[in-house]
């Protein structure tokens, strides 16, 4: 054996003694010379069901059940481990004999974790159509659940994870991951990487414990992990301890719209801490920072209410259109059924009735001109829910209330208001946001205590979001600096010859002359263009960009400016619906058009016929999936909370915002996205911090 071969079978001796002596899973044995291993040892499994009382015919037909699900040969990976997990989850419903009744046979015990058997295999030999062999096998009733593939120190844990990559490839032994919920990589300087089935290397997660928390399962964690040295021992009792597995596989899993995900740490632990405040209907504010997952947190929550309560109902309030539509699409994203209110009447009539058990309800509406207003927007809302309120009015069933970006002050009011409505209900506050000193009384007054917190350096340092990087430009000095215009052509001209770039320069050299004597939007439009040719993640079309203006009419003016200098893959997405109406009465006889009819007309060129829900659904999704054919969006207000978009690397703000709006906005660019992508870029051309 080799010093390499030799230091990863320490490592693997000591992992599976910590297995064995700490959390308690029984050995199974070095598989690497038996003949054909599987991700159900029926055997295992068999004795099992039959400790549990099942017959041999029941057991017989739900592991013929389980088995058919796992070797489907037609469906994809994803919907095949999905299958599984149904089966897992809920249980196979069979029958003894043709005519009997359905039972349902449960091949794991999600109440009692320790009425369950834990194993653990190494060296497992898998035969596809290309043998491998992964490290470490768990094992739970004989079906396999989570895998680890471990790395000596000096050897990068990333390449435990691609291993797991290629394990699932088809030319590899993609069937054995049919079963499987978590899916590791680690060594003893990196410490554990997590995912599930085909998790990209750059989403796989690191486990940390949440020192805050004090249910007993966390501390006794904390002292399990106290006992041992390395960072990967600690993160592998974290993660690994029999109930927290079990725990993690039942209520953290989701499938959602064609990818398998798993809860963060802090996703996790802020579950964890609703859940006795729930039971005890106390109310508080759950803060967990932009970018962290907040909208799974609700999913989460949500789905431990409707399990657990009985008669419970859900409803969740926000007051963005976009919040609004990201909280359904998750929902019914991972199969949970949410109905959308369509007024403050449709949600009373809604709650009059037994169903449905999940809505969202909206407080926010955008007049016909795109003006709002935050207070009108729920002082009408309120004042629609007290006009509307019928005399017999009684909510049915026990109703939780989740209020999204509750740091605003508006919330106090609509707190008020439901409450006189739905006097019994628990309230939970949601906020991303940093809830500053103004409001952090008024916030806490009304919705009680902090619930759970995970602020924005935690974040950043766990490496959830990225850190912020901020500039401020001053438009006339950073457009008229000879050294910027020369960096400008030295990115443009690379690769050609010295003639070439000769002649080329003597055609710039007005270049200085002719910006210098733009106007401020056109100054702007001209440094965007310019960081697009010369920024790395701009440049090469893996990053985009977004860029704040100031109003409806700056937006349209600076997606025309773009247009005539040639930077065609930009759009804008704001509240505003062009109607005919919007430019009757605005000729004045000048020979100049108004705003009115500049923003009418450049609108409806964009929108080419396309309606402007349309035309933002698409705009919004080539932005995030094919970041090289839109690269700028232009914004005022829309899209600067709920609009997850990774791509997004630097952010343009020309226009005066501040607090809240402004924490928000920023935090648009702070998604992670590769290791090309090491920060997200604040530009900001109105000085404003």
């Amino acid at each position: 054996m080799s010093k390499v071969e030799e230091t990863e079978r320490m490592t693997q001796n000591r992992v599976v003694e910590l297995f064995t002596e700490k959390l308690g899973y029984k050995y199974l044995g070095n598989l690497q010379d038996k003949d054909n291993n599987r991700n159900v040892e029926t055997r295992i499994l068999r004795n099992y069901l039959r400790r549990k009382g099942y017959s041999e015919g029941l057991i017989n037909r739900a592991i013929y059940r389980l088995n058919s699900a796992i070797k489907n040969q037609i469906k994809s990976p994803y919907d095949i481990n999905k299958d599984v997990y149904g089966y897992l989850r809920y249980g196979a419903e069979v029958r003894e004999d043709i005519g009997e009744n359905k039972l349902t046979v449960r091949f794991i015990n999600w109440d009692d974790v320790y009425d369950n058997e834990f194993y653990i295999a190494e060296e497992v030999s898998i035969q596809g159509e290309h043998t491998k062999r992964p490290d470490i096998v768990l094992y739970v009733n004989g079906i396999a659940l989570g895998v680890l593939e471990l790395k000596r120190s000096t050897v990068s844990v990333t390449e435990g994870i691609r291993q797991n990559l290629d394990n699932q490839e088809s030319v590899f032994i993609r069937p054995f991951f049919h079963t499987m919920q978590l899916v590791m990589a680690g060594n003893d300087t990196e410490g554990l990487r997590y995912g599930t089935i085909e998790t990209p290397e750059k989403y796989y997660l690191s486990w940390k414990e949440d020192e805050k928390a004090q249910d007993r399962l966390s501390r006794e964690v904390r002292e399990l992990a106290d006992g041992v040295e390395h960072i990967l021992d600690k993160q592998l009792i974290g993660m690994c301890h029999k109930q927290r597995f079990l725990d993690i596989i039942y209520y953290f899993t989701v499938f959602d719209r064609g990818i398998k995900k798993l809860c963060r740490p802090n996703q996790y632990f802020g579950v964890k801490a609703a859940i006795p405040r729930i039971v005890q209907k106390e109310s508080g504010i759950i803060w967990h920072t932009q970018g962290s997952g907040k909208s799974l947190t609700m999913v989460w929550i949500a789905k431990w209410i409707r399990e657990n309560i009985s008669d419970s109902r859900v409803l969740i309030i926000t007051d963005r259109d976009e919040l609004d539509r990201q909280i359904e699409k998750v929902f019914k994203g991972v199969d949970e059924e949410i109905y959308r209110t369509k007024s403050g009447r449709d949600l009373l009539e809604k709650l009059n009735e037994t169903t449905p058990l999940m809505l969202c309800s909206l407080i926010h509406k955008f007049g016909a001109r795109g003006v709002k207003d935050d207070d009108a927007s729920y002082d009408e809302y309120i004042a629609e829910l007290n006009a509307d309120l019928p005399p017999d009015f009684e909510a049915k069933g026990d109703i939780y209330v989740f209020v999204d970006e509750c740091h605003r002050t508006q919330s106090g009011r609509l707190h008020t208001a439901m409450r006189e409505i739905l006097p019994d209900s628990m309230f939970i506050g949601f906020t991303g946001t940093p809830l500053l000193k103004k409001d952090k009384a008024t916030s806490i007054e009304v919705f009680g205590s902090y619930i759970h917190t995970y602020k924005f350096d935690e974040a950043v340092k766990d490496q959830v979001v990225l850190d912020l990087r901020y500039e401020a430009r001053d438009i006339g000095q950073q457009i008229t600096s000879q050294k910027k215009i020369d960096q400008w052509f030295e990115a443009k001209t690379r690769g050609l010859t010295d003639y070439a770039r000769t002649k080329l320069k003597q055609r710039w050299g007005t270049m200085q002359r002719v910006l210098s004597s733009r106007s401020r939007l056109e100054q702007i439009v001209r440094d965007i263009i310019f960081d697009m040719g010369t920024k790395d993640r701009l440049q090469n079309g893996r990053g985009n960009a977004m860029l704040i203006a100031g109003g409806i009419y700056e937006a349209c003016k600076y997606y025309e400016l773009f247009q005539v200098a040639g930077f065609t893959k930009c759009a804008v997405v704001t509240s505003y619906v062009p109607n005919i109406n919007d430019i009757k009465g605005e000729t004045t006889g000048e020979g100049k058009p108004t705003e009115n009819v500049e923003k009418y007309r450049i609108y409806q060129g964009m929108l080419n016929g396309r309606s402007p829900e349309d035309f933002e659904e698409e705009a919004k999704r080539i932005f995030v999936e094919q970041p090289a054919q839109l690269k700028l969006l232009i914004v005022v207000d829309k899209l600067l909370t709920g609009f997850d978009a990774p791509p997004a690397t630097y952010l343009y703000i020309d226009k005066r915002m501040k607090d809240h709006a402004l924490f928000q906005a920023i935090c648009r660019v702070n998604r992670l996205d590769g290791d090309d992508k090491e920060y997200g870029y604040i530009v900001d051309y109105m000085d404003l911090f």
